[in-house]
């Protein structure tokens, strides 16, 4: 089974919080991917927090966690979600875990509980919230 990890599913696990050992299993278990505008969230509040540059790219490597490239579809994929998913307040990051858990059939790992109100057949997406 595959599995696309928003920023904060990979913000609990790298910060050993409620829910990282859920991440934890499916990274020892499955599949795992994440969109690269959600690696770039998670490594911009890890740098805010003092995590020197080369640190982040170490503990990216050490998730093994694939980076799939944000491109033109899942983009365009961000923008149609825009009206199924404002009532809930998600964010560009949050639609692009979406879009490309969506584009690959896989579900979207979240530690964000606002995803549980998803409406499935509306997005296309199962959404597993870790918390």
């Amino acid at each position: 089974m595959l599995y696309v990890l928003d920023a904060s599913a990979l913000l609990a696990l790298v910060q050993n919080e409620r829910g990282s050992a859920v991440v934890d299993a499916l990274l020892e278990d499955h599949e795992c991917v994440a969109s690269s505008v959600n690696v770039a969230e998670v490594g911009s509040k890890l740098v805010d927090k003092g995590l020197a540059p080369d640190e982040w790219r170490r503990l990216l490597h050490q998730m093994d966690v694939q980076a799939i490239d944000f491109d033109v579809e899942q983009a365009s994929t961000s923008a149609l979600l825009r009206a199924t998913t404002r009532e809930l307040g998600l964010s560009l990051g949050d639609r692009a875990c979406l879009a490309l858990a969506r584009g690959m059939g896989a579900t979207a790992v979240t530690a964000d509980r606002a995803w549980a109100d998803l409406d499935e057949a509306a997005t296309g997406v199962h959404v597993q919230v870790i918390r």
